[in-house]
């Protein structure tokens, strides 16, 4: 049975191992360059990339997959996710790549894949590709006369920053603001301090440094209490922490505590709808979002659309309801009036324009609801899903029906890593606890091969 390579976002792995290898990157490259070239005239396709290692590899591999089938490659070098996804539309491409595996350590890296429109491919499309790259792929070849051709382009780090700063109205400056940027070692090393340094503000980067191996390490959105000792030490308005490509963030406020995706979705739709811009009558979320950001919406007569993880989904339902705010909890947040995917630079610089605006610090600007208690725990697993066990499968229900009506309960399998998420929310933190105890406990004794307590 063929093996499947893409996932939730795009194809992902770890670095020359099966699928992040050369020779798929290559054959992918084949199959979307055919797929995305009709005759007729020249097609092109835009590459990006974030900071690591294996980065040289898929790029060199891809490029030589699609100029073999007679598309032309413009590459475009480190750069944020989002700013893929504004340069096939600039440029007037036919196809966008970013090779990153966003979050992930330097070890992962993965392909994601964009539209003429800016938009991600369709499952539909990707399972076309695939298709494509275990078939008999050598029939793509273009003639010798018709090979594609590859170059580089300066300037394209300005006209992203140029777009970033656009999104605020010409009124707002970030004069007389500290802010802690912390850039992951990732993809907006160069483009997000130079923002915000040419909006007005006093930079103080983080995360610009890096080597090719620590990107996402130690630093970054995932680590953000990195971000938060920095602002106490600086004394910093607001600090702003980006994964490795740029297209999620989390804040810090003035005390050092952290602003997650829910509380931003908060800041920005409220906001929205103020200046009358919210479109769709409320916001799309997913199942992760905390239950105290939907009863805050239920309070202002606002919806709270929820979809299954990952933004591509949220981008869909977006899309289908003409919804103009959505995002998850994580930090991915996508401003459809600005960006088709999430854009962390363009989301932290909506928060900037509150906060300026509102005239109040940022604890008090993006506090805006009080979170339900809530606990996620990631569980790493190797070989089959625990998930799939029987005994798993029976601790889970005992601890639903423990949970009964008093909560939310979430587990599932991450779609871009090897790991299992668990996550319960509801009033009573002792009750959470005790259910994602029992269900980590399980799964930890199936990934090991022991029996599952509370199974029977």
């Amino acid at each position: 049975m063929r093996q499947k390579l893409f996932g939730t976002d795009g194809i992902r792995g770890q670095a020359n191992t099966w699928p992040m290898t050369a020779e798929i990157a290559l054959k992918v490259g084949m199959a979307a360059g055919y797929m995305f070239t009709n005759g007729g005239r020249r097609h092109s396709v835009v590459i990006g990339k974030d900071t690591r290692l294996s980065g040289y590899t898929i790029e060199n591999a891809l490029v030589s997959g699609f100029t073999s089938v007679g598309m032309d490659v413009v590459q475009l070098g480190p750069i944020p996710t989002p700013a893929v996804a504004m340069l096939v539309r600039s440029l007037r491409a036919d196809l966008g790549v970013m090779i990153s595996a966003s979050h992930n350590p330097y070890k992962d890296n993965g392909i994601k894949l964009f539209g003429p429109d800016g938009y991600k491919l369709s499952d539909e499309v990707e399972a076309e590709i695939e298709a494509q790259v275990f078939g008999d792929i050598d029939r793509l070849l273009a003639e010798p006369d018709h090979i594609g051709k590859s170059r580089r382009i300066d300037g394209i780090v300005d006209r992203y920053i140029e777009f970033a700063k656009r999104t605020l109205d010409r009124t707002i400056s970030l004069s007389g603001l500290k802010i802690v940027i912390d850039c992951a070692n990732g993809a907006a090393y160069r483009v997000a301090p130079a923002a915000l340094w040419e909006l007005g503000a006093e930079v103080v980067p983080l995360g610009i440094a890096p080597d090719g191996r620590n990107i996402n390490r130690e630093c970054g959105s995932t680590v953000p209490d990195h971000i938060c000792r920095k602002v106490r030490e600086t004394g910093a308005h607001i600090g702003i922490a980006l994964d490795g490509d740029a297209d999620r963030v989390l804040i810090s406020d003035e005390n050092g505590q952290i602003v997650d995706g829910d509380q931003i979705l908060a800041v920005i739709g409220e906001n929205f709808r103020e200046t009358g811009r919210l479109r769709g009558g409320g916001v799309v979320a997913t199942v992760m979002s905390n239950l105290g950001l939907e009863r805050h919406f239920e309070r202002l007569d606002l919806a709270l659309i929820r979809t299954k993880v990952g933004d591509r989904y949220v981008v869909e339902a977006m899309r289908r309801g003409d919804y103009n705010v959505g995002g998850e909890q994580s930090g991915h947040v996508v401003l459809s009036d600005f960006t088709t995917t999430g854009d962390g630079l363009v989301t932290a610089l909506q928060v900037l324009s509150v906060v300026i605006q509102s005239e109040k610090p940022v604890s008090e600007v993006c506090r805006r609801f009080e979170p339900v208690p809530q606990l996620l725990k990631n569980l790493r697993f190797s070989g089959p899903s625990p998930l799939e066990s029987e005994a798993v499968k029976a601790v889970i229900a005992a601890q639903e029906m423990r949970l009964g009506r008093a909560g939310r309960l979430l587990i599932r399998k991450s779609g871009t890593e090897p790991l299992i998420r668990v996550m319960a929310q509801g009033e009573d933190q002792t009750l959470i606890n005790g259910v994602v105890a029992e269900i980590v406990a399980a799964v930890q004794a199936a990934e090991q091969g022991e029996p599952v307590a509370g199974a029977s």
